[in-house]
């Protein structure tokens, strides 16, 4: 299974991860360490996690993005989901992600700017 990630900045400064494929224990390697190198970089900004484009997101892997939300969250950064699946808040719910509907909005892809690309592959 394989994600991609394309990182795009709003004209607000803040941070837009839109995610492409499938979210398993492999991918979330590489986004943990894509999101806490962005963190440090642009620690002020809020960085949103696009779901629109993930078509999968495995058992074998959604204890460990949960675990990493919830860490990310427990430090009061600010930290986003947008177009998330039904499905997908269910799954999150029953791994105890906390405060799911908090976190969850909506984005104007329209307000994005400027696009730089990184590709998380395994």
């Amino acid at each position: 299974m394989s994600m991609q990630a394309i990182v795009h900045t709003d004209v607000n400064g803040n941070i837009i991860i839109q995610m492409n494929g499938g979210l398993d224990y492999e991918t979330n390697i590489p986004l943990k360490k894509e999101l806490f190198s962005l963190i440090k970089q642009y620690s002020s900004s809020t960085i949103t996690l696009d779901f629109y484009n993930v078509d999968f997101v495995g058992s074998s892997g959604i204890n460990y993005f949960v675990e990493i939300i919830n860490t990310l969250n427990q430090k009061e950064l600010r930290l986003k989901l947008t177009n998330v699946k039904p499905e997908f808040i269910k799954v999150f719910k029953l791994y105890q992600m906390n405060n799911i509907e908090s976190i969850v909005e909506d984005v104007n892809r329209n307000r994005i700017k400027n696009i730089e690309t990184n590709v998380l592959n395994e």
